[in-house]
This record gives structure tokens, C-alpha cells and sequence, in this order.
């Protein structure tokens, strides 16, 4: 009993450690995301060019993590990954230092791939620290504090701005204090809990080191479930098209609101899922229908900001619980691999849901089209989840 508890408070010193470190990020990087596009306009970039290097820094975001989840599995290097990742967010206050937008663009892209180097490894050693604890629990409360990081970043980046006169190189600069709190803080978990990885039990040891057929069928549903949902972006467009010039304040705040959501729920949700496990999913899944059925119809503002609560809770879970079940289908010795293959999916997906919804927003069809894509790709996504649920116990009854 007194080992379990020790190995309790471990595993939470080193999930709060994570989420600290999640945080400092965040606040560099968060903080400068609103930012980065007017900057750019200000060096001289056009909106073509300013467009495409965002949607594209997140392409590269996500499509890369494949690659460096495999890596990290293959060289079992997972800290070394953690640090070049969590190390290329240095780009971020270089911004202050060039007048040049194309010179700009690469900063930009390096603090994305950066993001793609450091995800699998970061989340695959959450996984593994919290064994014992729930991995629920561990995603919900990183994700907690990796939001915390997201609003302070962009509060404390506003505050720059007003008081240097919005002088874009200040606030950039400034911003390398945090970037060295952050790495100083990062090699302080690295000494904490860098060595301390609970190896795989007996039953793991004897499961195949490889993915089962499981998580392929709940990466689909969760593809599924991303390509149905309303991205934010259109949210926010819509907002902002109703709004008068002299309230195009509020759209802002509907973002924040989203954030604020985000958070609790993130927490909740975790601890939900260590009790319900993966079935919990099926309640995002569901939800995952209103914003789309609100923002899409000819809304005026209190429905848009009911479509934004309703993201903000999908996006608390798919933030925190998303992540803990791939733990549930991979193996300790494929975790990286599988983290990278499920954020390169989720990448996609989010991509096709921009696509298809901004298709929609121009198009403007029917409105029940838009009700039926909506119901048709969560009943989908919802069956698929149950059928993961189902293979994955056939695949732990097997091993």
C-alpha cells in the first residue's frame, strides 16, 4: 500500500511537471500566434502568402509527428525529441530580429515543426509516467495546464503590444524570457523524471509489439469525428461578418471562451474516462453535432456562441481523452509510433473539416445537408468507436 502511494505522488509530480512545461510553451508560442499574421502584413507579406504559410505550418505540424513518432520509438530517444522540439520554439523571439517576411515564414514554420518533433515523444511519456494513476486523468490535467499556458500567452503578448506601442520587436524579444524559463524548467523534469519509466509488465512484454487492428479502427473514427466537426475558424468568420465595426471586440472574446471551456472540461472529461474508459468518447462524438447545426444555420450571435461552448467542450476532450485511449491500443514499445500516427490523422482530418465546411460556408446549401453530413459522419464515427472498443478487448483477451 505505502509503494503504491509513493508511486502515486511520483506519477503525479511528473504528469504536473509535463503540464508546467506544456504551459511555459504556450505561453511563448500561443502568445505569438495571434500576432504572426499582422506581423507578417507588416513586413509586407500578401494575404495569399500570409494564408497559406498558416494553414500550411499546420499541415507540417501534424504530418511530421508521424515520422518523428516512429523515429523516437525506433531510437527510444524520446527526451532528446522532447528537447529539440520544445527547443525550436526559440524560433518565436527571433521574429523581433528580422525585417525580412520570408526569413520571418521560416521562424514561423521551424516553431511548427518543432510542435511535430516533440508531440509523440512528449505524449508517449505521459502515457507511460502515468501508469498506475489513469492516463485519463494524466491527459486531462496537461491539458488543463497547456490551456492555462494558451490564455496567459496571449493576454501577456496583448499587454506587450499596448504598452511598447505595438512594437513588434520588443514583444517578440521579450518573449525569449519565458523561452529560457521554459528550457531551464525542461531540463529540471528531465532530471526529475527522466529516468524514472516504469517498464512494461509481464502481460505487455508478451503482446506484440505492433498495432493492432484496434487502433487503426479508432483512428478512423476519430478521423470520422474531426472531418464532421465545424472548425472554429468559421465561428469566429461568422461572428465577425454580423458584428458591427465597433463590436468586432467580442469576436476575440468568443475564442477565449472556447479556451475557457476547453479547460475544465479537459479535466472532467479525464477523470471521466478512467472510470468509463474508451465508451466515454461516444459523448464528444454526439456533441460534436451542434456546433455545425448552429453555426451553419442563419445564425445570429447567441447561436454562435452556443456553437462555441459545444466546440469548446468536443475540443476539452479530444485534447485530453483522444490522447489517453490510444494508450489503451498501443503498446509501451509502439506508443510514439501510434501517437504519431493518431496526430498525423487528427492533422488530416481537421484539414478536410476546413475544406468541406468552407465549401459549405460559400456554397450555402440547403440547411438540411448540413444537418444530415453532420448526423451521418458522427453516427458513423460513434459505430466505429464501439467497434475499436470491442476489437481492443478481443486484442487484451488474446495477449
Amino acid at each position: 500500500m505505502k509503494n503504491s502511494r509513493v508511486n502515486a505522488k511520483s506519477a503525479y509530480i511528473a504528469i504536473l511537471l509535463l503540464g508546467i512545461v506544456s504551459l511555459m510553451g504556450d505561453v511563448v508560442y500561443e502568445g505569438s500566434r495571434g500576432l504572426v499574421p499582422e506581423y507578417l502584413a507588416f513586413l509586407g507579406a500578401s494575404a495569399f502568402i500570409i494564408v497559406f504559410v498558416g494553414r500550411f505550418g499546420e499541415f507540417l505540424g501534424y504530418a511530421l509527428r508521424l515520422v518523428s513518432g516512429i523515429l523516437a520509438d525506433t531510437t527510444k530517444a524520446y527526451w532528446i525529441f522532447i528537447f529539440i522540439g520544445y527547443g525550436l520554439i526559440g524560433a518565436i523571439p527571433l521574429l523581433g530580429l528580422t525585417n525580412a517576411w520570408w526569413i520571418a515564414i521560416i521562424l514561423v514554420l521551424l516553431e511548427r515543426i518543432g510542435k511535430a518533433v516533440r508531440s509523440p515523444s512528449r505524449d508517449a511519456m505521459l502515457s507511460i509516467v502515468s501508469k498506475g494513476v489513469g492516463s485519463g486523468k494524466a491527459f486531462g490535467i496537461h491539458e488543463l495546464l497547456d490551456q492555462v499556458g494558451a490564455i496567459l500567452g496571449p493576454l501577456i503578448v496583448a499587454g506587450l503590444m499596448f504598452y511598447s506601442s505595438n512594437n513588434y520587436s520588443q514583444t517578440f524579444s521579450f518573449l525569449l524570457l519565458p523561452f529560457l524559463m521554459l528550457m531551464v524548467f525542461l531540463l529540471y523534469t528531465y532530471k526529475r523524471v527522466g529516468q524514472a519509466r516504469p517498464g512494461e509488465t509481464e502481460k505487455e512484454q508478451r503482446k506484440s509489439g505492433k498495432l493492432g487492428i484496434g487502433f487503426y479502427v479508432y483512428s478512423f473514427a476519430v478521423l470520422l469525428n474531426t472531418v464532421g466537426l465545424l472548425p472554429y475558424e468559421l465561428i469566429l468568420y461568422k461572428a465577425a461578418i454580423i458584428l458591427p465595426l465597433n463590436q468586432q471586440w467580442i469576436v476575440p472574446l468568443i475564442y477565449t471562451l472556447i479556451q475557457g471551456v476547453d479547460a475544465p472540461t479537459a479535466l472532467l472529461a479525464g477523470y471521466s474516462y478512467d472510470k468509463f474508459k474508451i465508451r466515454v468518447l461516444a459523448l464528444p462524438f454526439i456533441l460534436s453535432v451542434f456546433p455545425p447545426l448552429f453555426a451553419m444555420v442563419n445564425a445570429d450571435l447567441t447561436a454562435l456562441i452556443v456553437a462555441a461552448v459545444f466546440f469548446g467542450l468536443v475540443l476539452g476532450m479530444q485534447e485530453s481523452v483522444y490522447r489517453a485511449a490510444v494508450s489503451e491500443f498501443a503498446p509501451i514499445s509502439s506508443r510514439g509510433t501510434a501517437y504519431g500516427i493518431f496526430n498525423t490523422v487528427y492533422g488530416v482530418g481537421m484539414l478536410a473539416s476546413g475544406i468541406i465546411y468552407g465549401l459549405m460556408a460559400t456554397l450555402n446549401p440547403p440547411y438540411v445537408v448540413v444537418v444530415l453530413y453532420a448526423l451521418a459522419t458522427q453516427a458513423v464515427a460513434v459505430f466505429l468507436l464501439l467497434n475499436a472498443h470491442s476489437k481492443a478487448k478481443m486484442e487484451n483477451i488474446k495477449a
